[in-house]
């Protein structure tokens, strides 16, 4: 919804001292504070917080991690994790994460190439289904067809 609104936000994971499970931090100019609550109150979403970054160790942290295993690619975003076979670009391993769905996700997904495979928002409304489909776009960029 705030990127629809064309809302100046990052998407990030948290500090390390603001981790409470399985969340997301969105970072924006403080100045739109005011804009980015109503956008997500008019949607019935209520932040847990609002921090200003002050210091390092309020920073956001990358939300993706990447790591090569030699013919396979693993793309981190969050808790999620997908995995590829580089070479025909098939997923292989869908992990991670808490909610629900992601079992259902990775069965509607594994086996088939970045190429043919939906877009993991068109099959998950969850936050695993969100990071999931950050992985996805993630592995897009570093692995194009």
């Amino acid at each position: 919804m705030l990127k629809q609104a064309q809302m100046a936000i990052r998407v990030m994971g948290p500090p390390p001292n603001l981790r409470t499970g399985c969340d997301l931090v969105i970072e924006f100019p403080l100045i739109l504070e005011l804009e980015v609550r109503r956008i997500l109150s008019d949607s019935r979403i209520q932040p847990i917080q609002t921090v200003p970054v002050q210091d390092a160790l309020l920073s956001p942290v990358s939300l993706f991690q990447t790591r090569d295993y030699g013919d396979y690619l693993m793309i981190r975003a969050a808790n999620m994790k997908l995995t590829i076979h580089k070479a025909t670009r098939r997923i292989v391993n869908i992990s991670g994460g808490g909610c629900p769905d992601v079992p259902w996700l990775a069965d509607q997904l594994i086996g088939k190439t970045l190429d043919n495979a939906p877009a993991p928002q068109r099959l998950g409304k969850t936050l695993c289904g969100y990071a999931l489909h950050l992985a996805w776009e993630e592995m897009h960029r570093q692995c194009p067809g």
